[in-house]
C-alpha cells in the first residue's frame, strides 16, 4: 500500500483534510502553488482542482517518459 506524507506535499490549511477533500480542492492547495499559478493552470488546461491536475494527459505523458528513463 502507497503512502505519502501530506504535510510535505500540501499547503498548511490542507496537510489535516483527507485525500478526497484535498482532491477536490484547488491546485494552490498543492505546496508551492500559488493562487496566480493554479488561475494560470486554469487558463491554459482548464484545471481547477488537484484531481484534474492528476487527470491531465499530460501529466500522464511527462510521468511515463520519466519511468522510461528511470528504468534505463
Amino acid at each position: 500500500m502507497a503512502s505519502i506524507d501530506l504535510g510535505n506535499v500540501l499547503d498548511k490549511a490542507w496537510a489535516d483534510k483527507s485525500v478526497p477533500e484535498v482532491l477536490s480542492a484547488p491546485v494552490s492547495a498543492l505546496k508551492g502553488v500559488s493562487d496566480r499559478q493554479g488561475e494560470l493552470l486554469n487558463e491554459a488546461f482548464g484545471i481547477k482542482t488537484v484531481a484534474d491536475l492528476a487527470k491531465l494527459k499530460y501529466v500522464g505523458w511527462a510521468q511515463a517518459l520519466a519511468a522510461l528513463e528511470a528504468a534505463k
